[in-house]
């Protein structure tokens, strides 16, 4: 954790940290269990900033976080916005190579298309959307929901 903790609290901008996060993760500088550990247990500043190193992180190499997949899930509704935008990404990236181990976020995925912030709703759709493309067995569900949640609020 300190090779985290020196990240975070170097005087580099928020987006060099988020950078330096993503490589030192992508190239196994940083475990992925320590990474994860931390962001669990940091304050909600460093947790966004992490949160946002995932979402980069899960691009590059998805299957990264599948092992945290129950930990990520627990995030997707978390008070502090950043996290509830990149943790909804995190998961819609981790999809295409992982479609049954995101499956168990769909409920907190569909509750935050209605919170009140428009980028919490996008970054869930987002998600479901994935999960929708990736996901065979969970794909003529999640259609319907969004044909019936596009018709309603046509009114």
């Amino acid at each position: 954790m300190k090779m985290i903790e020196d990240i975070l609290k170097s005087k580099s901008k928020p987006k060099e940290k988020q950078l330096q996060l993503v490589e030192a993760v992508c190239n196994d500088k940083i475990n992925d269990e320590e990474f994860i550990d931390f962001f669990t247990s940091a304050s909600d500043v460093d947790k966004g900033t992490c949160a946002d190193a995932m979402k980069h992180i899960s691009k590059l190499k998805p299957e990264v976080f599948a092992p945290f997949i129950d930990t990520l899930v627990d995030y997707i509704d978390y008070k502090a916005s950043r996290v509830k935008w990149d943790v909804p990404e995190t998961i819609g990236n981790m999809t295409k190579k992982c479609p049954d181990k995101v499956e168990k976020a769909i409920p907190k995925l569909l509750r935050n298309t209605k919170d009140e912030s428009t980028i919490v709703r996008w970054c869930a759709a987002y998600a479901l959307s994935e999960i929708a493309r990736y996901n065979q067995k969970r794909q003529k569900e999640l259609i319907s929901i969004f044909f019936w949640d596009c018709k309603k609020r046509e009114k």
